[in-house]
């Protein structure tokens, strides 16, 4: 059996109960090198075997998980933050289901929710924005047409922008095509939850001197729209005036 599984943001307590769980009883773990915190390693048993994915291809992933399938082991696949998200587990996923060998998927907490925390922020604010687009600039990797950050730019809505911090000049020149005022809120996050975790508050205008400035220019995620800095109404939720199926509204 194959365990992909979401190690969380960067903290090694903000790893799931059940992803601890698997990762303690593994025979084989293949994670993340890059990205996933060494520490979640420490609580493998004595003699798991451990391989770096960083210096794998596809074609070697997979043939690791073959062999530990074929020796009656248990294998975790681990990624940072939450796999679903950029994760890159749609392929491995389709090539274990073209071998028959069977898997299952454990969420984490993404990165996104992790430097939400760091800048004490909520991404959907009444009267603000009620929408979360999270995507990534074209890079190495093409994006649709319809999916530039350009064209997301203009709705408004909170943003959380992946893969993007060695690029930040460019994503400066998307958001401002895309209708984003300079004076936009932004803030850029570094490790997010980790020891070494660094918060920069900026604007639209000014990320990519921001980012240079903190010497930030890769394992961070940008964040930008009103819900950093906009004034904001309280949630009807919690309103004595608002009835909901647990009260009536005071009067």
């Amino acid at each position: 059996m194959v365990h992909f599984v979401g190690a969380g943001p960067g903290a090694a307590d903000l790893i799931t109960l059940r992803g601890a769980r698997l990762l303690r009883e593994a025979d084989v773990v293949i994670y993340a090198g890059s990205l996933v915190n060494p520490e979640l390693l420490h609580g493998c048993r004595p003699g798991c075997a451990l391989h770096d994915s960083a210096r794998l291809t596809l074609d070697e992933v997979i043939a690791l998980m073959e062999r530990a399938e074929a020796a009656g082991k248990t294998t975790v696949r681990l990624h940072t933050g939450d796999p679903s998200l950029y994760g890159a587990i749609r392929e491995q996923m389709d090539a274990l289901s073209a071998r028959g060998v069977a898997f299952d998927v454990t969420p984490g907490v993404s990165s996104l929710f992790g430097a939400a925390a760091a800048l004490e922020a909520e991404f959907t604010l009444p009267g603000v924005s009620q929408s979360l687009i999270v995507t990534r600039l074209a890079g190495r990797t093409a994006v649709p047409e319809g999916e530039k950050l350009s064209r997301l730019a203009g709705h408004g809505a909170s943003m959380a922008v992946f893969l993007s911090a060695g690029m930040l000049e460019g994503v400066r020149a998307e958001l401002l095509e895309g209708g984003c005022a300079a004076d936009t809120p932004a803030a850029i996050v570094y490790k997010a939850t980790w020891p070494e975790e660094k918060v920069v508050r900026c604007t639209v205008g000014t990320l990519a001197e921001a980012g240079a400035a903190a010497g930030v220019s890769r394992t961070a995620l940008v964040l930008v729209g009103g819900f950093l800095d906009a004034p904001y109404e309280n949630s009807r939720l919690y309103d004595p005036t608002f009835s909901t199926g647990y009260r009536e509204a005071k009067t």
